[in-house]
């Protein structure tokens, strides 16, 4: 699995956990609904902490509770091309 897909599968879970749509994650988090879409999408892969952090705070999260799952805990940046 990508870095990216890791975030897209965090965000498509919490949403279904709160019975929310993207749309309506783009109106509570303030993040642009072309902004999410391309999240959502694969066509932004490294999103900047600031759209994050407003995704954590829509979800009632810290930064810091949103990034703390088990798949990007155990995601390996060894293999990693993009540096």
């Amino acid at each position: 699995m990508e870095y990216w897909e890791i975030y897209i599968n965090r965000i498509k879970k919490l949403c279904k956990e709160r019975r929310i749509t993207i749309n309506k994650l783009a109106t509570m988090s303030d993040v642009k609904q072309s902004t999410l879409d391309n999240i959502m999408r694969g066509l932004t892969k490294n999103p900047r902490v600031k759209t994050l952090h407003k995704l954590a705070i829509a979800f009632n999260m810290t930064l810091s509770e949103f990034l703390d799952f088990e798949d990007l805990n155990d995601y390996s940046f060894e293999d990693d091309d993009d540096e």
